[in-house]
């Protein structure tokens, strides 16, 4: 910690629920008490290795230009559609109404760009997904570079080698915010040294970031009418296998197929119930790779169900009503018209040419 002085107390953290557990005399052994312990020390150990990147890209600028953040950076209210540092000072993305994506931190020259992943994580399987939505993501908005990343994890995670080939891999000695948590909980609390600011030409606001238009909503639009663009075929398989259409389902995570009549899909699944009129079908990428069916019934403006199903069997998930999902379908629902309502033979048949992929990899 001596070389970055007291600017880990500046930054935010949110520490009521850990509070409340604690007065509630929850074991801190138990899952809630380490699950919410964790996502604090996740954003401690963030910015640790941020206020340490700071001074690695001050020391190295050949590596191009370091996007500033946190308490270094000016903050902006919501901007549509945009690449910035947010009023929280987190560099993110932002579609009309929603944060879709946030970046640990940014690396940025003529050539290439470096996204900054630092985690505590055990295990690197949910990671994969993230990296394959962020890296598509950047990819789209900066067309003329190549998208990397720097992945920064403690020592004994599992998988760390399995990672894509575009990943360079730091590991760090075990982490602990305990020192942090300590000074947060004091009433009063002892007054930290000043802020101490990094300078240099290479750190930089997120205005240098020359980021190519991109609407989300519109883009979901158009993979929805490339996908059923085939004459008498329920899937555009060449559209498919496409780099660009493999790039936004990585982006999206799901894209969008068309809908069923409720009265269809309850003859397929009928242990479901409260099926709405139109069930929005989607095609979404697992964390294997492999691509699935899934299934929205949206009941009102923030409230969605998402139908899943494995080994034939259909069970039902509530989203998140603030969720880009919710969002989404809503905006699906107002774009199909009965030229993209399937048949339960579509869906045999979309089910089957979907698994023909995965003998093809």
């Amino acid at each position: 910690m001596d070389d970055i002085s007291d600017n880990l107390l500046h930054y935010e953290y949110s520490i009521k629920h850990l509070l409340k557990l604690e007065k509630m005399g929850v074991d801190k052994e138990s899952p809630a008490y380490l699950s919410s312990y964790r996502s604090f020390e996740g954003a401690v150990y963030e910015n640790y290795l941020y206020e340490k990147l700071l001074i690695y890209a001050k020391d190295n600028p050949r590596i191009g230009q370091f996007i500033l953040k946190g308490p270094h950076a000016k903050r902006s209210d919501s901007i549509s559609n945009a690449l910035y540092v947010n009023n929280k000072g987190q560099i993110v993305y932002r579609t009309r109404s929603i944060e879709i994506n946030e970046f640990d931190g940014l690396i940025y020259n003529e050539k290439e760009l470096y996204f900054i992943e630092m985690t505590l994580i055990k295990s690197v399987t949910s990671l994969k997904r993230r990296l394959r939505k962020k890296k598509a993501l950047l990819e789209v908005l900066f067309p003329d570079h190549e998208i990397k990343a720097l992945i920064i994890l403690t020592e004994g995670v599992s998988g760390s080698k399995q990672l894509p080939s575009y990943c360079t891999v730091w590991l760090t000695k075990p982490f602990s915010a305990e020192g942090i948590y300590e000074w947060l909980k004091q009433s009063p609390k002892k007054k930290p040294r000043p802020f101490q600011y990094i300078k240099a030409a290479n750190l930089v606001d997120d205005t240098v970031l020359n980021v190519f238009p991109f609407k989300y909503y519109n883009s979901l639009s158009w993979m929805l009418r490339r996908l059923r663009a085939k004459p008498n075929a329920v899937l555009n398989m060449g559209f498919l296998k496409t780099e660009i259409c493999t790039r936004y389902i990585d982006l999206f995570t799901k894209v969008y197929l068309g809908y069923m009549s409720g009265e269809e899909f309850q003859k397929m699944y009928p242990n479901i119930e409260n099926v709405t009129e139109r069930v929005v079908v989607s095609i979404e990428k697992e964390h294997t790779g492999a691509l699935i069916l899934t299934y929205f019934m949206q009941h009102s403006r923030k409230k969605l169900d998402n139908v899943v199903v494995k080994n034939e069997k259909a069970s039902v998930m509530k989203k998140d009503p603030y969720g880009i999902s919710v969002t989404e379908v809503f905006h699906m629902l107002r774009v199909m018209d009965k030229s993209y309502q399937l048949s339960i033979k579509n869906i045999h048949m979309a089910e089957k040419l979907l698994r023909s992929l995965d003998g093809e990899n």
